[in-house]
């Protein structure tokens, strides 16, 4: 009893460390860089994204002792294996390439870094306190870490405890580690919110209609939003993994690669969301993370150009991911999940396209990851609209069911293959 204490005291402290590292890293990437850039004159978008690659090259090399740009992988990758310590050089490294890559418009999110970031601060802590986890899991402040960090960065505390314990295993969740899980994520969670706020992250525009009831032809539209977002998201993960194999070419080749495609796409993007065609009166979708996307979304928009975007902001990831940009795959999930929800809602000309959206993020975020929980909770606190969660169960358990055995990371285990 007095060691399960230690542990749940020791989970708090880490989430609150925790929450006051992903606020500052935050506050420095989104809030001072990013900001600067997406209010610069628009032809900055044209190189900086490239200069970010090539410096958070140069930092995992320097810094990071030749470390990968991996972040979720590694959190992944740590919990399976005892043997794998997550080292202070290559956090650094990471982070701070995690800086120039998201802070120079690098199309990934900020939730792997800070998901990396927790767990590798709980290692840490964990590892240097012995006596006080005398035969305890080794997990246990590395899952209390890493759920802090996804509840800080979303403002979502109990999505942060659930994707920390559901995204190592295909159809199962690490439930021994539940309670410092929990906890971690509320610490991190309340220490975040008191140096920022408590507003969802994600808001509907001025006039738009929130959800809060659902019709029963609903369900169908969520059954049908579901196979749709499987397949979008079968599509999304082989792309990733294909960028992940190309991180092995080269240095400089992949570089080049990458620059030359991240510039195209941002450019067509400008062009295709401008009247008349002239790329400074367009918006810069494939910078960033993809938070701007949500208020371009519920604008009239032709249904071509929601198709466009969708394969644009999916090859911005995979070229940032192919030229060795630090960053998160879940919010690129989101924002492509989003897109589909809208297109479908176009096609059948729903009155309600929040609610389709809603569905979308929620079925292709929980087939791209295989955590349909997380993904129905992850939507009902960042949006503050819990009327969708019936129908966003049928979508995300359709989506699940159609996606099979392909996951966009491959270090995830089957239930058999580890236990928990």
């Amino acid at each position: 009893m007095r060691r399960s204490r230690e542990v749940v005291l020791l989970a708090a402290v880490t989430g609150a460390v925790t929450g006051v590292f992903v606020r500052y890293f935050e506050f420095i990437v989104a809030e001072l860089a990013f900001d600067t850039l997406l209010h610069s004159d628009w032809r900055w978008g044209l190189i900086v994204p490239t200069l970010g690659l090539v410096a958070s090259a140069l930092i995992l090399k320097s810094v990071g002792a030749g470390a990968s740009p991996a972040t979720s992988d590694e959190y992944l990758r740590s919990f399976h294996d005892s043997e794998y310590p997550l080292r202070w050089r290559a956090f650094v490294g990471r982070m701070a390439a995690a800086f120039t890559t998201l802070g120079s418009g690098g199309a990934m999110g900020l939730e792997g870094p800070s998901m990396y970031g927790g767990s590798a601060l709980g290692a840490m802590i964990q590892r240097r306190l012995p006596a006080s986890f005398r035969g305890a899991d080794y997990r246990t402040l590395l899952v209390a870490g890493a759920a802090a960090g996804v509840a800080a960065i979303f403002k979502a505390p109990a999505t942060g405890a659930i994707f920390a314990l559901e995204v190592p295993f295909r159809d199962q969740m690490a439930r021994r580690m539940l309670l410092p899980a929990l906890v971690a994520s509320a610490s991190g969670y309340l220490t975040f919110a008191a140096l920022s706020s408590t507003a969802p992250i994600f808001t509907f525009p001025a006039g738009e209609r929130t959800v809060s009831l659902f019709e029963y032809v609903d369900l169908f539209g969520a059954v049908l939003i579901g196979v749709f977002c499987a397949i979008g998201a079968r599509v999304f993960s082989w792309v990733m993994r294909k960028a992940k194999a190309f991180t092995l070419r080269p240095l400089t080749s992949r570089l080049a690669v990458a620059g030359v495609a991240l510039t195209s796409l941002y450019f067509i993007s400008r062009v295709i969301t401008a009247e008349g065609w002239n790329p400074a009166d367009g918006e810069s979708l494939t910078l960033g993370s993809g938070y701007e996307v949500f208020a371009w979304l519920f604008e009239p928009q032709a249904l071509w150009v929601l198709v466009t975007v969708f394969f644009l902001r999916m090859f911005a990831t995979a070229a940032t991911l192919a030229g060795g940009g630090v960053g998160g795959v879940f919010i690129p999930l989101v924002v492509g999940g989003a897109l589909v929800g809208r297109v479908v809602g176009e096609v059948f000309n729903t009155v309600d396209p929040a609610l389709y959206v809603l569905l979308g993020i929620a079925a292709f975020l929980g087939a791209g990851y295989r955590v349909p929980l997380a993904a129905v909770m992850f939507v009902a606190e960042t949006t503050g609209q819990p009327g969708f969660i019936v129908p966003a169960l049928f979508a995300a358990v359709a989506a699940d069911l159609v996606m099979g055995e392909v996951s966009i990371t491959t270090f995830q285990r089957s239930p058999t293959s580890s236990s928990a």
